[in-house]
């Protein structure tokens, strides 16, 4: 019987697993060009620890254990969590801001779906510690800034993503001025977050039982509506004095940081984007491609009150998640994979004739001691053979050993590109006076 894989869950097999290092190689050199230095947590922790962070719904959302010693535990979800518990552990000897990055492995027990998988990767980067209202907007368009830094090193432009960034404050301040309860915010954000995955019908339908005055209800969509920074200013009557600051602005002053940047023209205020998670607290942002086939490539936002939350000060943080599988589906559609993912490649590809695997075996062991990467034919085979296996390889060179060459102690290397041929001294060749 065969057993296949678990649902929602991926094999890897090699060709699989350039793609994958090929994205997590990439995410680690552009959060390292950023200024952000990589952790990583344990797979599982406490289930409370989520619970705290999403509320008890979150179990059915996850992958729960008790262990024998009857503790709750939960693989990650997500790693934010994890980066909080770390920080407020040694929160009085970590210099700040603190910028971090990780790729962990995550899994979420949820019904797989097109783009959404029960495990995958994802790659987080974070800031935490800067307090200064002006400071924080400026880290705010950091993470975005990086975020769009690793989309353009892939090839992508801005006429294939747009990054939407809108201001949870900012929604919460509007909501209040329109005289909703706080208390009953979280359930209208839920509603909002799903502006765009609904039909227009439907929507204003489920926005209209969580509140029922009617003109309450088409103040909310025409804010929703909104996509620009002048038609948000009039119609939340914005103001602030020359160089006074206002949290109210801050979404204003991220999209002017991120134009100074370079970055303007990836980036739009739509409103419409909420984001699901309760512990954002500013400045939310998603990632998407402009034809809109896909899901969220990435998203993220201020979460302020989150380290406090979970046991430790009150101290701000910023950041963002980008999983593999819908970036990987959005850079397979725009034939970016085929284009950047390097092929298996071999520098030496050691071939020979009946009788002199020895002198074959040596000189693979000494090619790899010296860093090459090589390999050989474990079938006994013609020279012809074992060259077009060289070629399957895509070895860059392929040594020849026989009779005729050892006679004169030497070998054939062979350019596999342009066919050509030289005898090289087999005894300066292991030397290592003879490169690649």
């Amino acid at each position: 019987m065969k057993i296949p894989p678990v649902k929602g869950t991926r094999d890897f097999y090699p060709q699989d697993m350039a793609v994958r290092n090929w994205i997590i190689d990439g995410w680690k050199k552009v959060s390292l060009r950023n200024g952000f230095e990589e952790y990583d947590g344990p797979i599982f922790e406490y289930l409370k620890m989520f619970q705290i962070k999403s509320g008890d719904e979150i179990v059915e959302q996850l992958f729960s254990l008790t262990d024998r010693g009857g503790r709750e535990l939960a693989l990650r979800p997500e790693i934010t969590p994890t980066l909080a518990r770390m920080v407020n552990q040694r929160i009085n000897s970590l210099p700040k801001p603190i910028k971090w990055f990780s790729v962990p492995r995550l899994f979420r027990a949820e019904r797989p779906q097109k783009g959404r998988l029960r495990e995958f990767f994802q790659w987080n980067i974070d800031i935490i510690g800067v307090e200064n209202g002006l400071g924080k907007c400026l880290a705010d368009a950091e993470v975005i800034f990086a975020t769009v830094d690793y989309l353009r090193q892939v090839g992508l432009t801005s006429e294939d993503i747009r990054v939407k960034i809108s201001s949870r404050e900012l929604l919460a301040d509007y909501l209040g001025s329109l005289g909703i309860p706080e208390e009953k915010l979280e359930a209208i954000y839920v509603v909002l977050d799903k502006k765009n995955k609904l039909p227009a019908e439907t929507f204003e339908q489920m926005l209209g039982e969580q509140i029922p005055d009617n003109k309450i209800v088409h103040k909310i969509l025409d804010f929703m509506t909104v996509d620009s920074m002048p038609q948000l200013e009039e119609l939340v009557k914005l103001k602030s004095k020359p160089g006074e600051y206002s949290g109210k602005l801050d979404v204003k002053l991220v999209l002017d940081n991120l134009d100074m940047m370079g970055v303007g023209d990836f980036c739009v205020y739509d409103p419409s984007i909420v984001r699901g998670l309760a512990y954002y607290t500013g400045v939310v942002f998603e990632v998407h491609d402009t034809d809109g086939e896909l899901r969220a490539i990435c998203g993220g936002g201020r979460y302020d009150d989150l380290l406090r939350d979970l046991g430790g000060p009150p101290i701000s943080g910023t950041g963002m998640g980008m999983g593999d599988c819908v970036l990987e589906m959005l850079l397979e559609k725009k034939g970016l994979l085929s284009k950047q993912v390097s092929k298996k490649e071999l520098d030496y590809f050691v071939a020979c004739v009946a009788g002199f695997g020895k002198e074959a075996y040596r000189i693979i062991a000494k090619l790899r001691s010296m860093g090459y990467s090589a390999n050989f034919s474990y079938k006994t085979a013609s020279l012809s053979k074992q060259l077009k296996e060289a070629s399957v390889h895509n070895a860059k060179k392929c040594i020849i050993i026989g009779p005729e060459e050892l006679e004169e102690n030497k070998i054939t290397v062979k350019d596999m590109a342009t066919g050509q041929q030289e005898l090289v001294d087999y005894d300066e060749f292991l030397s290592g006076s003879h490169s690649a």
